[in-house]
Protein backbone atom coordinates (compact mmCIF):
# COMPACT_ATOMS: atom_id res chain seq x y z
CA UNK A 1 0.00 0.00 0.00
CA UNK A 2 3.04 2.21 0.75
CA UNK A 3 5.38 1.38 -1.70
CA UNK A 4 6.29 4.13 -4.29
CA UNK A 5 5.22 3.15 -7.71
CA UNK A 6 8.28 1.82 -10.10
CA UNK A 7 7.53 4.74 -13.16
CA UNK A 8 7.96 7.51 -10.34
CA UNK A 9 11.78 9.19 -10.39
CA UNK A 10 13.45 8.76 -7.19
CA UNK A 11 17.11 9.59 -8.22
CA UNK A 12 17.81 13.58 -8.93
CA UNK A 13 20.67 11.99 -11.31
CA UNK A 14 17.79 10.78 -13.26
CA UNK A 15 16.97 14.04 -14.57
CA UNK A 16 19.69 15.08 -16.02
CA UNK A 17 18.88 14.59 -19.20
CA UNK A 18 15.10 15.68 -19.02
CA UNK A 19 13.55 18.67 -19.93
CA UNK A 20 10.87 18.99 -17.77
CA UNK A 21 10.04 23.29 -17.89
CA UNK A 22 8.90 23.56 -14.83
CA UNK A 23 8.74 22.02 -11.39
CA UNK A 24 5.50 22.05 -9.64
CA UNK A 25 5.39 21.50 -5.86
CA UNK A 26 2.68 19.22 -3.64
CA UNK A 27 3.23 19.56 -0.01
CA UNK A 28 1.74 16.82 2.16
CA UNK A 29 -1.54 18.38 2.54
CA UNK A 30 -1.76 19.50 -0.96
CA UNK A 31 -3.22 16.46 -2.14
CA UNK A 32 -6.06 17.91 -3.95
CA UNK A 33 -6.54 15.23 -7.09
CA UNK A 34 -9.39 17.66 -8.48
CA UNK A 35 -6.90 20.97 -8.40
CA UNK A 36 -7.10 22.79 -12.20
CA UNK A 37 -3.28 21.65 -12.38
CA UNK A 38 -4.00 17.95 -13.06
CA UNK A 39 -6.85 18.56 -15.69
CA UNK A 40 -4.50 17.89 -18.60
CA UNK A 41 -1.14 15.90 -18.95
CA UNK A 42 1.55 17.94 -18.85
CA UNK A 43 4.56 16.40 -20.52
CA UNK A 44 6.99 19.02 -19.51
CA UNK A 45 6.05 19.62 -15.91
CA UNK A 46 7.20 17.07 -12.93
CA UNK A 47 5.49 16.63 -9.75
CA UNK A 48 7.35 16.62 -6.41
CA UNK A 49 6.41 15.39 -3.37
CA UNK A 50 9.29 15.14 -0.17
CA UNK A 51 9.48 13.16 2.79
CA UNK A 52 11.58 15.31 5.54
CA UNK A 53 12.83 15.58 9.33
CA UNK A 54 11.86 19.30 8.46
CA UNK A 55 8.06 18.25 8.46
CA UNK A 56 8.60 15.55 10.99
CA UNK A 57 10.71 17.23 13.47
CA UNK A 58 9.45 21.59 13.90
CA UNK A 59 7.33 19.54 16.62
CA UNK A 60 6.86 16.28 18.37
CA UNK A 61 4.34 14.26 16.21
CA UNK A 62 1.63 11.25 16.77
CA UNK A 63 3.17 8.08 14.70
CA UNK A 64 -0.37 7.78 13.33
CA UNK A 65 0.09 11.63 12.64
CA UNK A 66 3.67 10.86 10.27
CA UNK A 67 2.80 7.74 8.93
CA UNK A 68 -0.86 8.94 7.62
CA UNK A 69 1.14 11.88 5.93
CA UNK A 70 3.50 10.04 4.30
CA UNK A 71 1.11 6.91 3.13
CA UNK A 72 -1.25 10.00 2.11
CA UNK A 73 1.13 11.09 0.33
CA UNK A 74 2.64 7.95 -1.67
CA UNK A 75 -0.62 7.12 -2.60
CA UNK A 76 -1.46 10.64 -4.14
CA UNK A 77 2.11 10.12 -6.11
CA UNK A 78 0.81 6.70 -7.10
CA UNK A 79 -2.65 8.22 -8.35
CA UNK A 80 -0.63 11.24 -10.45
CA UNK A 81 1.73 8.57 -12.32
CA UNK A 82 -1.15 6.58 -12.65
CA UNK A 83 -3.16 9.27 -14.33
CA UNK A 84 -0.13 10.22 -16.77
CA UNK A 85 1.86 12.98 -14.99
CA UNK A 86 5.25 12.79 -14.02
CA UNK A 87 6.60 12.57 -10.42
CA UNK A 88 9.95 12.60 -8.43
CA UNK A 89 8.91 11.17 -5.12
CA UNK A 90 11.80 11.52 -2.10
CA UNK A 91 11.29 9.31 0.89
CA UNK A 92 12.37 10.09 4.38
CA UNK A 93 15.77 7.92 3.49
CA UNK A 94 16.38 8.88 -0.09
CA UNK A 95 20.14 9.99 0.23
CA UNK A 96 19.15 12.69 -2.53
CA UNK A 97 17.06 14.01 0.37
CA UNK A 98 18.39 17.07 2.16
CA UNK A 99 15.75 16.83 4.89
CA UNK A 100 14.93 21.15 3.99
CA UNK A 101 11.81 21.87 1.35
CA UNK A 102 14.00 25.21 -0.34
CA UNK A 103 16.95 22.97 -0.34
CA UNK A 104 15.57 20.02 -2.34
CA UNK A 105 13.55 22.58 -4.15
CA UNK A 106 17.02 23.87 -5.69
CA UNK A 107 18.42 20.59 -5.75
CA UNK A 108 15.55 19.38 -8.04
CA UNK A 109 15.46 22.91 -10.45
CA UNK A 110 19.57 22.59 -10.60
CA UNK A 111 19.24 19.04 -11.69
CA UNK A 112 16.15 19.15 -14.70
CA UNK A 113 17.23 22.83 -15.52
CA UNK A 114 13.79 24.17 -14.89
CA UNK A 115 13.64 28.18 -14.03
CA UNK A 116 10.22 27.92 -13.32
CA UNK A 117 8.51 26.60 -10.04
CA UNK A 118 4.69 26.30 -9.57
CA UNK A 119 3.55 26.81 -5.94
CA UNK A 120 0.06 26.55 -4.26
CA UNK A 121 -0.44 28.88 -1.02
CA UNK A 122 0.79 26.92 2.02
CA UNK A 123 -1.62 27.51 4.52
CA UNK A 124 0.66 27.36 7.22
CA UNK A 125 2.46 30.85 8.13
CA UNK A 126 5.61 28.87 8.67
CA UNK A 127 5.84 27.10 5.61
CA UNK A 128 4.27 30.34 3.82
CA UNK A 129 7.48 32.48 5.03
CA UNK A 130 9.81 29.83 4.26
CA UNK A 131 9.32 30.07 0.79
CA UNK A 132 8.97 33.31 0.57
CA UNK A 133 11.84 34.45 1.92
CA UNK A 134 13.55 32.70 -0.37
CA UNK A 135 11.76 33.83 -3.40
CA UNK A 136 14.35 36.40 -3.58
CA UNK A 137 17.41 34.24 -4.16
CA UNK A 138 15.57 31.27 -5.56
CA UNK A 139 17.24 30.02 -9.13
CA UNK A 140 13.48 29.83 -10.60
CA UNK A 141 10.78 32.41 -10.94
CA UNK A 142 7.81 31.51 -8.44
CA UNK A 143 4.40 31.34 -9.77
CA UNK A 144 2.06 31.15 -6.61
CA UNK A 145 -1.50 29.68 -7.17
CA UNK A 146 -4.37 28.75 -5.19
CA UNK A 147 -5.13 25.49 -3.59
CA UNK A 148 -8.67 25.33 -5.13
CA UNK A 149 -9.38 24.01 -1.31
CA UNK A 150 -11.32 26.33 0.70
CA UNK A 151 -14.79 28.24 0.29
CA UNK A 152 -13.09 31.83 1.56
CA UNK A 153 -10.40 34.03 0.65
CA UNK A 154 -7.10 34.26 2.99
CA UNK A 155 -8.44 37.80 4.18
CA UNK A 156 -11.69 37.60 3.87
CA UNK A 157 -12.40 38.74 8.00
CA UNK A 158 -10.16 42.35 6.23
CA UNK A 159 -12.19 42.23 3.05
CA UNK A 160 -16.20 41.49 5.03
CA UNK A 161 -15.68 43.11 8.04
CA UNK A 162 -12.25 45.61 7.99
CA UNK A 163 -9.57 46.09 10.44
CA UNK A 164 -10.46 44.74 14.05
CA UNK A 165 -9.64 43.28 17.22
CA UNK A 166 -12.03 40.63 17.52
CA UNK A 167 -14.38 38.71 15.15
CA UNK A 168 -17.80 36.86 15.69
CA UNK A 169 -18.15 33.46 14.16
CA UNK A 170 -21.71 33.80 13.57
CA UNK A 171 -21.77 36.83 11.37
CA UNK A 172 -18.57 35.12 8.77
CA UNK A 173 -20.62 32.27 9.36
CA UNK A 174 -23.83 33.76 8.21
CA UNK A 175 -21.75 35.76 5.52
CA UNK A 176 -20.73 32.20 3.89
CA UNK A 177 -24.26 30.53 4.38
CA UNK A 178 -25.39 33.84 1.95
CA UNK A 179 -22.31 33.68 -0.51
CA UNK A 180 -22.78 29.54 -0.85
CA UNK A 181 -26.65 29.38 -0.77
CA UNK A 182 -26.52 26.50 1.31
CA UNK A 183 -29.30 26.06 3.65
CA UNK A 184 -30.79 28.91 1.93
CA UNK A 185 -34.23 29.31 0.55
CA UNK A 186 -35.00 32.61 -1.03
CA UNK A 187 -32.14 34.72 0.73
CA UNK A 188 -33.66 33.46 3.94
CA UNK A 189 -31.71 30.67 6.45
CA UNK A 190 -33.65 27.11 6.01
CA UNK A 191 -36.07 26.72 8.94
CA UNK A 192 -36.26 30.65 9.30
CA UNK A 193 -33.11 30.17 12.08
CA UNK A 194 -29.57 30.25 11.30
CA UNK A 195 -28.40 28.15 14.12
CA UNK A 196 -29.95 25.36 16.08
CA UNK A 197 -27.05 24.81 18.20
CA UNK A 198 -29.22 24.16 21.33
CA UNK A 199 -31.28 21.63 19.95
CA UNK A 200 -27.58 20.11 19.75
CA UNK A 201 -26.65 18.91 23.37
CA UNK A 202 -28.22 15.43 23.79
CA UNK A 203 -26.66 12.01 25.74
CA UNK A 204 -27.63 8.89 24.49
CA UNK A 205 -29.88 6.76 26.29
CA UNK A 206 -28.87 3.57 27.42
CA UNK A 207 -30.79 1.48 25.28
CA UNK A 208 -29.82 3.98 22.01
CA UNK A 209 -27.57 1.57 19.70
CA UNK A 210 -24.72 3.53 17.92
CA UNK A 211 -22.89 2.30 14.63
CA UNK A 212 -19.36 1.65 14.66
CA UNK A 213 -17.03 3.54 13.00
CA UNK A 214 -15.87 2.77 9.28
CA UNK A 215 -12.13 1.81 9.86
CA UNK A 216 -9.90 0.56 7.03
CA UNK A 217 -7.00 -2.02 7.70
CA UNK A 218 -3.82 -0.60 6.08
CA UNK A 219 -0.72 -2.44 6.37
CA UNK A 220 1.72 0.39 7.09
CA UNK A 221 4.91 -1.99 8.36
CA UNK A 222 7.68 0.07 5.62
CA UNK A 223 6.37 3.10 7.40
CA UNK A 224 6.95 2.55 10.71
CA UNK A 225 9.92 0.73 10.04
CA UNK A 226 11.23 3.85 8.18
CA UNK A 227 10.01 5.98 11.28
CA UNK A 228 12.51 3.98 13.85
CA UNK A 229 15.10 3.63 11.23
CA UNK A 230 15.26 6.94 10.84
CA UNK A 231 15.20 7.68 14.60
CA UNK A 232 12.45 10.05 14.24
CA UNK A 233 10.93 11.05 17.56
CA UNK A 234 6.82 10.28 17.73
CA UNK A 235 4.43 9.41 20.41
CA UNK A 236 1.08 7.61 20.64
CA UNK A 237 0.23 4.45 19.78
CA UNK A 238 0.15 2.06 16.41
CA UNK A 239 -1.06 -0.82 14.65
CA UNK A 240 1.35 -1.66 12.03
CA UNK A 241 -1.27 -4.27 10.18
CA UNK A 242 -4.32 -1.97 10.73
CA UNK A 243 -4.13 1.60 9.73
CA UNK A 244 -7.18 2.81 10.10
CA UNK A 245 -7.80 5.81 8.58
CA UNK A 246 -8.42 6.84 4.67
CA UNK A 247 -5.38 7.21 2.19
CA UNK A 248 -6.51 7.85 -0.85
CA UNK A 249 -9.71 10.07 -2.26
CA UNK A 250 -11.69 7.00 -2.83
CA UNK A 251 -11.27 5.78 0.54
CA UNK A 252 -11.94 9.44 2.18
CA UNK A 253 -15.40 9.41 -0.15
CA UNK A 254 -16.27 6.16 1.47
CA UNK A 255 -16.07 7.80 4.94
CA UNK A 256 -18.11 10.44 3.79
CA UNK A 257 -20.79 8.25 2.13
CA UNK A 258 -20.81 6.32 5.29
CA UNK A 259 -21.16 9.11 7.50
CA UNK A 260 -24.12 11.01 5.30
CA UNK A 261 -26.08 7.32 4.71
CA UNK A 262 -25.36 5.91 8.63
CA UNK A 263 -24.72 9.11 11.00
CA UNK A 264 -25.64 12.47 9.95
CA UNK A 265 -29.35 11.34 11.04
CA UNK A 266 -28.13 11.61 14.76
CA UNK A 267 -24.58 14.21 14.41
CA UNK A 268 -26.09 17.45 15.42
CA UNK A 269 -27.90 15.54 18.77
CA UNK A 270 -25.09 13.99 19.79
CA UNK A 271 -22.10 16.20 19.03
CA UNK A 272 -21.28 17.16 22.43
CA UNK A 273 -21.59 13.78 24.25
CA UNK A 274 -18.96 11.70 25.41
CA UNK A 275 -19.13 7.95 25.89
CA UNK A 276 -16.42 5.65 27.76
CA UNK A 277 -17.24 3.00 25.33
CA UNK A 278 -17.75 4.77 22.27
CA UNK A 279 -14.83 6.85 20.77
CA UNK A 280 -16.63 7.65 17.50
CA UNK A 281 -19.73 8.25 17.85
CA UNK A 282 -21.69 9.63 15.44
CA UNK A 283 -18.69 11.74 14.18
CA UNK A 284 -17.84 12.15 10.40
CA UNK A 285 -14.36 11.75 11.46
CA UNK A 286 -13.36 13.21 8.13
CA UNK A 287 -10.97 16.36 8.95
CA UNK A 288 -8.02 14.53 8.13
CA UNK A 289 -9.26 13.53 4.70
CA UNK A 290 -10.39 17.31 4.43
CA UNK A 291 -6.86 19.27 5.93
CA UNK A 292 -4.65 17.05 3.24
CA UNK A 293 -7.36 18.26 0.78
CA UNK A 294 -7.95 14.41 -0.53
CA UNK A 295 -11.65 16.01 0.15
CA UNK A 296 -13.01 19.44 -0.36
CA UNK A 297 -15.36 21.40 1.88
CA UNK A 298 -17.58 22.10 -0.92
CA UNK A 299 -18.02 17.82 -1.76
CA UNK A 300 -18.44 17.30 1.79
CA UNK A 301 -20.98 19.53 2.60
CA UNK A 302 -22.76 18.86 -0.38
CA UNK A 303 -22.97 15.72 -0.24
CA UNK A 304 -24.36 16.25 3.50
CA UNK A 305 -27.27 18.36 2.08
CA UNK A 306 -28.28 16.20 -0.66
CA UNK A 307 -28.51 13.52 1.83
CA UNK A 308 -30.93 15.89 3.96
CA UNK A 309 -32.99 16.86 1.13
CA UNK A 310 -33.70 13.38 0.00
CA UNK A 311 -34.37 12.12 3.84
CA UNK A 312 -35.95 15.14 5.63
CA UNK A 313 -37.83 12.55 7.58
CA UNK A 314 -34.63 10.54 8.92
CA UNK A 315 -32.22 13.86 8.77
CA UNK A 316 -33.74 17.12 10.75
CA UNK A 317 -32.02 20.42 9.95
CA UNK A 318 -30.76 20.27 13.15
CA UNK A 319 -28.76 17.73 12.40
CA UNK A 320 -27.51 19.07 8.75
CA UNK A 321 -27.14 22.82 10.25
CA UNK A 322 -25.15 21.33 12.87
CA UNK A 323 -22.41 20.06 10.85
CA UNK A 324 -22.48 22.40 7.55
CA UNK A 325 -22.24 24.76 10.44
CA UNK A 326 -18.62 22.83 11.70
CA UNK A 327 -17.54 22.67 7.53
CA UNK A 328 -18.48 26.32 6.13
CA UNK A 329 -18.66 28.05 9.55
CA UNK A 330 -15.84 27.27 12.22
CA UNK A 331 -13.43 25.32 9.83
CA UNK A 332 -13.58 28.48 7.43
CA UNK A 333 -13.75 30.81 10.21
CA UNK A 334 -10.50 29.96 12.28
CA UNK A 335 -8.41 29.93 8.84
CA UNK A 336 -9.30 33.52 8.41
CA UNK A 337 -8.41 34.54 12.06
CA UNK A 338 -5.27 32.64 12.04
CA UNK A 339 -4.07 34.89 8.65
CA UNK A 340 -5.39 37.93 10.33
CA UNK A 341 -3.90 37.80 13.19
CA UNK A 342 -0.69 36.02 12.38
CA UNK A 343 2.63 36.01 13.45
CA UNK A 344 2.08 37.25 16.53
CA UNK A 345 -1.09 35.13 17.22
CA UNK A 346 1.42 31.97 17.85
CA UNK A 347 2.75 34.54 20.78
CA UNK A 348 -0.35 35.43 22.79
CA UNK A 349 -0.69 34.72 26.23
CA UNK A 350 -3.58 36.38 28.00
CA UNK A 351 -3.43 35.38 30.96
CA UNK A 352 0.25 34.73 31.86
CA UNK A 353 0.49 31.22 32.05
CA UNK A 354 3.61 29.08 32.16
CA UNK A 355 2.82 25.78 33.69
CA UNK A 356 4.19 23.43 32.16
CA UNK A 357 1.52 20.01 30.65
CA UNK A 358 1.17 16.99 33.29
CA UNK A 359 3.02 14.22 32.24
CA UNK A 360 0.26 12.10 32.08
CA UNK A 361 -0.79 14.51 28.87
CA UNK A 362 1.19 11.56 27.06
CA UNK A 363 0.47 8.55 28.92
CA UNK A 364 -2.91 8.88 30.53
CA UNK A 365 -2.11 7.91 33.87
CA UNK A 366 -4.29 9.99 36.02
CA UNK A 367 -7.16 9.03 38.10
CA UNK A 368 -9.79 12.09 37.09
CA UNK A 369 -11.40 9.88 34.60
CA UNK A 370 -12.59 12.27 31.83
CA UNK A 371 -8.86 12.69 31.18
CA UNK A 372 -7.81 9.51 31.39
CA UNK A 373 -10.43 8.52 28.32
CA UNK A 374 -9.72 11.53 26.48
CA UNK A 375 -6.22 11.18 26.46
CA UNK A 376 -5.74 7.41 25.92
CA UNK A 377 -8.15 7.56 23.08
CA UNK A 378 -5.91 9.96 21.43
CA UNK A 379 -2.86 8.04 21.85
CA UNK A 380 -4.71 5.07 20.76
CA UNK A 381 -6.71 6.45 17.37
CA UNK A 382 -4.86 10.29 17.30
CA UNK A 383 -8.15 11.52 17.44
CA UNK A 384 -10.80 13.23 20.19
CA UNK A 385 -13.99 14.81 18.82
CA UNK A 386 -14.09 18.71 19.39
CA UNK A 387 -15.89 18.57 23.02
CA UNK A 388 -13.12 16.43 24.36
CA UNK A 389 -10.30 18.32 23.34
CA UNK A 390 -12.11 21.57 24.30
CA UNK A 391 -13.60 20.95 27.03
CA UNK A 392 -11.85 18.26 28.82
CA UNK A 393 -8.18 18.44 28.05
CA UNK A 394 -8.02 22.36 27.22
CA UNK A 395 -10.76 22.97 30.04
CA UNK A 396 -8.42 21.22 32.15
CA UNK A 397 -5.11 22.76 30.94
CA UNK A 398 -6.71 26.30 30.84
CA UNK A 399 -7.77 25.81 34.66
CA UNK A 400 -3.89 24.80 35.94
CA UNK A 401 -2.53 27.84 34.53
CA UNK A 402 -0.92 25.82 31.71
CA UNK A 403 2.12 27.54 29.07
CA UNK A 404 -0.42 27.97 26.00
CA UNK A 405 3.34 26.97 23.86
CA UNK A 406 2.68 23.66 25.65
CA UNK A 407 -0.46 23.30 24.74
CA UNK A 408 -0.42 23.95 21.06
CA UNK A 409 2.53 21.65 20.92
CA UNK A 410 0.68 19.09 22.62
CA UNK A 411 -2.34 19.70 20.19
CA UNK A 412 -0.25 20.39 16.99
CA UNK A 413 1.38 16.67 17.99
CA UNK A 414 -0.85 13.80 18.74
CA UNK A 415 -4.16 14.70 16.67
CA UNK A 416 -3.88 13.17 13.37
CA UNK A 417 -5.78 16.11 11.81
CA UNK A 418 -3.83 19.10 13.23
CA UNK A 419 -1.89 21.80 10.88
CA UNK A 420 -1.29 24.66 12.61
CA UNK A 421 -3.91 27.24 10.72
CA UNK A 422 -6.80 25.30 12.34
CA UNK A 423 -5.10 24.03 15.34
CA UNK A 424 -3.55 27.13 16.96
CA UNK A 425 -6.52 28.98 16.39
CA UNK A 426 -8.69 25.94 18.16
CA UNK A 427 -5.58 25.41 20.94
CA UNK A 428 -4.40 28.38 21.38
CA UNK A 429 -7.42 31.04 21.61
CA UNK A 430 -10.62 28.96 21.22
CA UNK A 431 -9.61 26.37 24.23
CA UNK A 432 -7.08 28.23 26.16
CA UNK A 433 -8.24 32.02 25.50
CA UNK A 434 -4.71 33.25 25.15
CA UNK A 435 -5.66 35.53 22.57
CA UNK A 436 -7.75 37.92 24.85
CA UNK A 437 -10.66 37.14 22.91
CA UNK A 438 -10.24 38.20 19.08
CA UNK A 439 -11.56 34.48 18.69
CA UNK A 440 -14.03 33.11 21.08
CA UNK A 441 -16.10 35.60 23.32
CA UNK A 442 -15.33 34.47 26.69
CA UNK A 443 -12.89 31.37 28.34
CA UNK A 444 -14.22 28.32 27.74
CA UNK A 445 -13.96 26.73 31.79
CA UNK A 446 -15.96 24.50 33.06
CA UNK A 447 -16.48 22.86 36.68
CA UNK A 448 -17.26 18.97 36.76
CA UNK A 449 -20.49 19.31 36.35
CA UNK A 450 -20.63 20.00 32.37
CA UNK A 451 -18.57 16.89 31.91
CA UNK A 452 -20.94 14.53 34.06
CA UNK A 453 -23.69 16.34 32.02
CA UNK A 454 -22.46 16.04 28.85
CA UNK A 455 -20.32 11.82 29.32
CA UNK A 456 -20.59 8.74 31.25
CA UNK A 457 -17.09 9.78 32.51
CA UNK A 458 -17.87 10.91 35.88
CA UNK A 459 -19.62 7.61 36.60
CA UNK A 460 -16.61 5.45 37.05
CA UNK A 461 -14.05 7.93 38.94
CA UNK A 462 -12.00 7.83 41.63
CA UNK A 463 -13.33 11.94 42.69
CA UNK A 464 -16.89 12.60 42.91
CA UNK A 465 -18.31 15.30 40.81
CA UNK A 466 -20.82 16.08 43.60
CA UNK A 467 -18.22 17.00 45.85
CA UNK A 468 -17.11 20.83 45.67
CA UNK A 469 -14.51 20.24 48.62
CA UNK A 470 -12.33 17.57 50.27
CA UNK A 471 -10.16 15.22 49.26
CA UNK A 472 -12.77 13.22 46.99
CA UNK A 473 -13.69 16.61 45.51
CA UNK A 474 -13.96 16.93 41.04
CA UNK A 475 -10.57 18.40 40.61
CA UNK A 476 -12.38 20.37 38.06
CA UNK A 477 -14.80 21.89 40.75
CA UNK A 478 -12.18 23.26 42.82
CA UNK A 479 -9.42 24.34 39.41
CA UNK A 480 -12.75 26.30 38.56
CA UNK A 481 -13.09 28.49 41.37
CA UNK A 482 -9.62 29.11 41.86
CA UNK A 483 -8.98 30.31 38.16
CA UNK A 484 -12.03 32.99 38.49
CA UNK A 485 -9.93 33.86 41.91
CA UNK A 486 -6.86 34.11 40.70
CA UNK A 487 -7.74 36.15 37.14
CA UNK A 488 -10.66 38.68 38.40
CA UNK A 489 -8.84 41.39 37.06
CA UNK A 490 -8.49 40.07 33.62
CA UNK A 491 -12.54 38.54 33.77
CA UNK A 492 -13.80 41.69 35.06
CA UNK A 493 -14.57 43.01 31.54
CA UNK A 494 -15.91 39.91 29.99
CA UNK A 495 -19.66 40.68 30.22
CA UNK A 496 -20.42 37.00 29.56
CA UNK A 497 -18.06 36.42 32.55
CA UNK A 498 -19.83 38.31 34.95
CA UNK A 499 -22.28 36.80 36.68
CA UNK A 500 -20.00 33.99 37.69
CA UNK A 501 -17.11 36.31 38.72
CA UNK A 502 -20.08 37.93 41.00
CA UNK A 503 -20.95 34.81 42.02
CA UNK A 504 -17.58 33.79 43.48
CA UNK A 505 -17.05 37.44 45.26
CA UNK A 506 -20.54 36.91 47.47
CA UNK A 507 -19.18 33.52 48.30
CA UNK A 508 -18.17 33.03 52.37
CA UNK A 509 -14.51 33.77 52.86
CA UNK A 510 -14.35 30.77 54.79
CA UNK A 511 -15.39 28.27 51.38
CA UNK A 512 -13.20 30.90 49.46
CA UNK A 513 -9.94 30.21 51.56
CA UNK A 514 -10.72 25.99 51.76
CA UNK A 515 -10.86 25.81 47.75
CA UNK A 516 -7.30 28.14 47.21
CA UNK A 517 -5.55 26.00 49.82
CA UNK A 518 -7.04 22.73 48.27
CA UNK A 519 -6.40 23.48 44.65
CA UNK A 520 -2.54 25.37 45.34
CA UNK A 521 -1.95 21.61 46.71
CA UNK A 522 -3.60 19.76 43.69
CA UNK A 523 -1.48 21.84 41.16
CA UNK A 524 1.57 21.08 43.81
CA UNK A 525 0.90 17.43 42.95
CA UNK A 526 0.87 18.20 39.50
CA UNK A 527 4.47 19.07 39.52
CA UNK A 528 5.85 16.19 41.68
Amino acid sequence: MTQIHPKCVTRLADLADTNYTAVALILGDQLNARHSWFRKKRAHTLYVLFEMRQETDYCRHHIQKVVGFFAAMRNFANALLRAGHHVLYLTLDNPDNLQDLTKNLEAVLSSCGSNELWLQQPDEYRLDTQLSEWQATASANLIWQDSEHFLTERDALIQWFGEKDNYLMEHFYRRVRKQTGYLMSDGEPAGGKWNFDKDNRKTPEKTHSLPEPLLFAHDVSELVDLLANEEVETFGNIDRKKFIWPLTRNEATQVLDYFVSELLCHFGDYQDAMLSEHWALYHARLSFALNTKMLSPRTVVEAAITAWQKNPQQISLNQIEGFVRQIIGWREFVRAIYWRFMPDYGHSNFFQHSRPLPDFYWTAKTEMNCLQHSIQQSLDYAYAHHIQRLMVTGNFALLIGADPDAVDAWYLGIYIDAIEWVELPNARAMSQFADGGKLATKPYVSSGSYINKMSDYCKSCAYKVTEKIGEEACPFNLLYWHFIDRHQDKLANNQRMALILSQWQKRDEADKKKIRQQADEFLKSLSS
